[in-house]
C-alpha cells in the first residue's frame, strides 16, 4: 500500500443501495472491511457517506424519490438511523468505534464552526473512531440539491489537511468520447468539464459535474483525489496501493493558506459589494478594499461575514471578511477612510475588507 497519513473516503448512494431501494448489508460490510485494513496500516479514515434518504425511501416503501422537502426530511430521519446502526455494527466487530457528524453549509459559513468540526474530527481519530459524515438532511433545505455530500467531502479534506481524497461513485470514473475510462487528470480543463455533463439520479445528487469541481477544489489544496466504482471487488485496497483503478486527479502546490482557502471555497457569500475601476485595480496588485472604491453593497451581511466582490459588470474578482455591516457599508461607500468616523461615530478599521482576509479569485 501507499503510505497516507490521512484520507476521506467518500460514498455515493447507489453504493450501498440495492436495487430494492434498501441498503447492501454486504456492500457496506465489504466497504468496512476494506477501510478496516486501511486503518490497520497507520492510515487516519474519514467516512462521508451518502445514503440516509435512500434507507429512508426503502424502509417507507416509497417507489421514486419525494418532491416534497418535509418528506425528503422524513426519510432522511428515518433513514440516518439505521445508515449508521449498519456502519457500527460493521465497524464493532473489528474493533473500531464510529462517531457520527451531521453537517450542513452554515457550519462551513461560521469559521469557529467551521473549526470545531476539525477539532470534533481530531480527538475522533485520536480515539481510534472512524468519523461518519453526512448532510443533514432533516433540517437541510436549500442545501438538498446535487452535490451536497461531495462538497462536504471536498471541505472536509481541505479542513482537516488530508493527502487524499476518494470518492466512489456507480460508475468507473471519468469517460471519454469513446467511453473509455480517463486514468488521469493533469489539469481540469472546458474539455473535461463537457465530458462530465450534468447527471442525477433519484437516490443520489451528485452527478459527475459535481464531483469534478470538488476534484479540482482539492487539486489546489494539494490533495490528490480519486473518482472510481465503489462496487469493485476491494477497490479501496486497489487503490490504496497505487493500482490504476478510475480517474485519478493530481494535485497541485497549495495557492492559498487555509484561512484563505476558507474563504475562497468553503464559505458562501452573505452579500455582495460592487467595486469601481480603480478599486478593481488596486485589489489586482494585493491591496485592501477601501471604502472609497465602493460604488454599492447589495444583501444583508454583518462584520465577519464572507462577501462576494465584483466588478461594475457584476463579474466576481474576489472574496473577503467585510469589517463593516452591509449598512454601514452603504453609509460609507465612496468616501476615504478618513471620514468613516464622521459618518458611523467609530471607526474599526480603515479597510473594509482588508487584505489578508481577501482572496482574488
Amino acid at each position: 500500500m501507499k503510505k497516507y497519513k490521512r484520507v476521506v473516503i467518500k460514498v455515493g448512494t447507489k453504493v450501498i443501495t440495492s436495487k430494492d431501494r434498501v441498503l447492501d448489508k454486504d456492500r457496506i460490510d465489504g466497504l468496512v472491511a476494506q477501510i478496516s485494513a486501511i486503518k490497520q496500516k497507520g492510515t487516519d479514515v474519514i467516512l462521508v457517506t451518502s445514503g440516509a434518504i435512500g434507507a429512508g425511501m426503502g424502509l417507507l416503501g416509497m417507489k421514486k424519490r419525494p418532491a416534497e422537502l418535509s418528506e425528503l426530511q422524513a426519510a432522511a430521519a428515518i433513514g440516518q438511523g439505521h445508515l449508521m446502526h449498519l456502519y457500527g455494527e460493521c465497524f464493532k466487530k473489528r474493533g473500531s468505534l464510529v462517531g457520527q457528524i451531521l453537517l450542513t453549509q452554515e457550519d462551513f459559513n461560521d469559521r469557529q464552526r467551521y473549526l470545531n468540526i476539525k477539532h470534533t474530527i481530531n480527538k475522533l481519530l485520536g480515539h481510534g473512531a472512524v468519523p461518519i459524515i453526512n448532510e443533514n438532511d432533516t433540517v437541510a433545505t436549500e442545501e438538498i440539491k446535487c452535490g451536497d455530500n461531495d462538497r462536504i467531502s471536498c471541505l472536509v479534506s481541505d479542513l482537516c489537511q488530508t493527502e487524499m481524497l476518494i470518492i466512489l461513485t456507480d460508475v468507473e470514473g471519468l469517460l471519454d468520447k469513446e467511453g473509455k475510462v480517463i486514468s488521469q487528470v493533469v489539469d481540469i480543463s472546458s474539455d473535461i468539464l463537457r465530458l462530465a455533463g450534468r447527471s442525477r439520479c433519484d437516490l443520489g445528487t451528485g452527478g459527475m459535474a459535481t464531483k469534478i469541481e470538488c476534484a479540482g477544489a482539492v487539486a489546489e489544496a494539494g490533495i490528490e483525489c480519486v473518482i472510481a466504482n465503489g462496487r469493485v471487488k476491494d477497490v479501496l485496497l486497489k487503490i490504496m496501493a497505487g493500482e490504476d483503478v478510475g480517474t485519478t486527479f493530481n494535485s497541485k502546490k497549495a495557492k492559498f493558506i487555509a484561512r484563505k482557502r476558507w474563504i475562497a471555497y468553503s464559505s458562501r457569500p452573505k452579500g455582495r459589494i460592487i467595486v469601481d475601476d480603480g478599486a478593481r485595480e488596486a485589489l489586482n496588485k494585493d491591496k485592501s478594499l477601501l471604502a472609497s472604491g465602493i460604488l454599492r453593497g447589495e444583501g444583508i451581511f454583518n462584520l465577519g461575514d464572507v462577501v462576494s466582490i465584483t466588478d461594475k459588470s457584476g463579474k466576481e474578482i474576489a472574496k473577503g471578511m467585510v469589517n463593516y455591516s452591509s449598512a454601514e457599508v452603504m453609509k460609507i461607500k465612496g468616501l476615504k477612510s478618513t471620514k468613516i468616523k464622521s459618518v458611523l461615530g467609530h471607526k474599526g478599521h480603515d479597510e473594509v475588507v482588508h487584505k489578508d482576509n481577501l482572496v482574488i479569485l
